[in-house]
C-alpha cells in the first residue's frame, strides 16, 4: 500500500502500540497520521516531541463519542482502531466500562467507518479474545465480531474490515519485563502469579508488521495473527533477575481474576479456515467456503515454548525498539 497517497486514522494513538505506528506511518511518508485519543497531556507530548510536523494531527475524544468520531473520520482512507481498555483486572473490577468501551464503541467506530466510506480498517485484538475467560477477552471476542460483520454491512459501500491477534508485547505499559525490572529496582521480590504459566511474546515492531500486513493482504472479513514465541513466566523471571544480578526470588499470589495459565491463537472451530503464509496465519470470515487441513492442533503459548537464550534476545530487541523511539527517558517515556 502506497501511504504517501493515504490519510490514516489510528485510534489510540497515544499508548505504546499507537507511538509505534504512527512513527512507522510518518517514516511510510503518510499524506497525514491521524491520532484519536482521550488524552490530552499526552496528545501534547507527542506534538512536542514532533515539532509540530503538518502531516501529523490530533482530535482529542472517545470512540464512545460517535460525534467526535465523525470529526476524527472525516478524509480518512485507511484506520487502525487499537482504542480499548485492555487491563484484565480494570476490566474484571469494571465490565460495564469494558463493554461500553471495547463492544459499544467498537461498533461506533464500524459505523463511522461505514458513513465515511474508508477504504480499509484493522482492529488489533488480542490472545485473549480466543476461548475467553475474561471480561477483556470476551469483550475483545465480541469487537472482533463486531468489525468483522462490518463486510456484510448493506451500508458497505467497500470499506474492507479485518482483525489482528497478537499476544503479549514485551515493554508495553502494563507488561510483565517493567514490572520486574521496577521490583527488582526497588528491592523487592518478585511477584508472580502461578509458575506453570506460558505467555505469547512480540515486540511492537512485531505487532506493527503485522497490522500492516493485514492491511495490506485483506480482502475483508479475515483475522491474522503473528506466529510467535511463547515464555515460561518462571524464564522471564530468572532473566530479569540475572540482568540485575541478583538471585531468583519470587512470592507466588495466586491466578488474578480472568488469568489463564496458557493463551490460544487458534480454536478447533478456525483451524479448517486458517491458511498458514509464512510468519502470519489468516483465518478467513466465516462465510467463505474454504477448508483446510494443514493445520492440526490449536496454537497454544503452551506448545511453543523457546529456551531462555531466545527470550534474552527477544528482550534485548524489544529493549533496542524503544531506544530507537527515544521512549526510554523523558516525557515521551511516560507514554
Amino acid at each position: 500500500m502506497d501511504y504517501t497517497q493515504k490519510r490514516v486514522l489510528v485510534t489510540g494513538g497515544t499508548g505504546s502500540f499507537g507511538n509505534f505506528i504512527v512513527r512507522r506511518l510518518l517514516d511510510l511518508g503518510a499524506k497525514e497520521v491521524r491520532v484519536l485519543s482521550r488524552d490530552e497531556k499526552k496528545q501534547h507530548d507527542m506534538r512536542v516531541y514532533y515539532r509540530g510536523r503538518s502531516d501529523l494531527t490530533f482530535v482529542i475524544g472517545d470512540v464512545r463519542n460517535r460525534d467526535r468520531l465523525d470529526e476524527a473520520m472525516a478524509g480518512i482512507d485507511v484506520m487502525f482502531h487499537a482504542a480499548a481498555l485492555k487491563q484484565v483486572p480494570a476490566c474484571e473490577n469494571f465490565p460495564h466500562e469494558a463493554v461500553n468501551t471495547n463492544v459499544i464503541g467498537a461498533q461506533n467506530v464500524v459505523d463511522a467507518a461505514l458513513r465515511h466510506e474508508l477504504e480499509a480498517f484493522v482492529m488489533v485484538s488480542t490472545d485473549k479474545a480466543v476461548k475467553p475467560v475474561n471480561v477483556m477477552g470476551m469483550t475483545k471476542a465480541l469487537q472482533e465480531r463486531i468489525v468483522l460483520k462490518g463486510n456484510q454491512s448493506r451500508l458497505n459501500k467497500g470499506t474492507r474490515f479485518a482483525c489482528v491477534r497478537y499476544g503479549n508485547v514485551l515493554r508495553s505499559r502494563g507488561s510483565v519485563i517493567p514490572l520486574f525490572r521496577g521490583q527488582l529496582a526497588a528491592g523487592r521480590k518478585l511477584t508472580i502469579t502461578d509458575d506453570r504459566m506460558t505467555r505469547f511474546l512480540l515486540t511492537l515492531n512485531d505487532a506493527i508488521d503485522l497490522v500492516l500486513y493485514a492491511a495490506e493482504h485483506q480482502k475483508g472479513g479475515e483475522i491474522f495473527v503473528r506466529k510467535a514465541p511463547a515464555a515460561r513466566i518462571l524464564d522471564l523471571a530468572s532473566i530479569c533477575s540475572d540482568e540485575f544480578g541478583k538471585p531468583l526470588e519470587y512470592d507466588t499470589i495466586g491466578l488474578l481474576p480472568g488469568e489463564k495459565l496458557n493463551e490460544i491463537m487458534l480454536t478447533e472451530e478456525e483451524l479448517v479456515r486458517t491458511e498458514d503464509q509464512g510468519d502470519y496465519y489468516k483465518i478467513h470470515p466465516w462465510w467463505s467456503k474454504v477448508n483446510f487441513d494443514h493445520i492440526t492442533t490449536e496454537y497454544s503459548s503452551y506448545d511453543s515454548v523457546v529456551d531462555k537464550e531466545k527470550i534474552k534476545q527477544l528482550i534485548k530487541r524489544a529493549d533496542d525498539e524503544f531506544e530507537a523511539m527515544e521512549m526510554s527517558v523523558g516525557e515521551f517515556a511516560k507514554f
